[in-house]
């Protein structure tokens, strides 16, 4: 699949809020407020990823996002990370996470960490393929019970640091 990535737009949000919500099941996606205020926090940023059309006539569709944020202790978050079911596994999830890890290397971010529901095991087995490794474990952290694990991927080589 052709695509591209590009910054978020204003008139980008409710197509967000419905990716989020195919995503995601009722209770685990976020509410329209939740997103925008995810979205609107002063340390956040979000990409996009569109679908390239095959004819200039047609309008692209975005077909993914990810809103991630950088906290003052220079550890960048994940908030997260949507990709509509039907286009999975055509690598538009693993070069949002890379753009991410790239400017968030490039604001000096040491490392980034992320939460997954312990039961999501193609997120999981995904984020261990991109060097994400668990490190710690909330209970009861999403509204139905299910604990989560926080993932940690290191950005900074002690070479780069210095």
């Amino acid at each position: 699949m052709d695509f591209i990535l590009r910054k978020l737009r204003p008139d980008d949000f409710e197509t967000l809020w419905e990716i989020d919500q195919k995503c995601f099941p009722p209770g685990i996606s976020y509410s329209r407020q939740e997103l925008a205020s995810y979205i609107r926090r002063w340390s956040s940023f979000t990409v996009v990823a569109k679908k390239r059309s095959a004819k200039k006539s047609e309008a692209a569709k975005i077909v993914g996002f990810i809103v991630a944020e950088m906290n003052r202790k220079n550890i960048g978050h994940i908030i997260t990370i949507d990709v509509l079911p039907e286009v999975r596994k055509k690598g538009i999830g693993t070069k949002l996470l890379l753009e991410t890890e790239s400017r968030l290397r490039e604001a000096k971010c040491e490392a980034i960490i992320l939460e997954a529901a312990v039961d999501n095991h193609s997120a999981l087995t995904f984020y261990e393929k991109h060097a994400y490794c668990a490190f710690k474990t909330i209970p009861h952290y999403y509204p139905d019970g299910v604990n989560a694990y926080v993932l940690r991927k290191d950005l900074l080589s002690k070479a780069q640091a210095s």
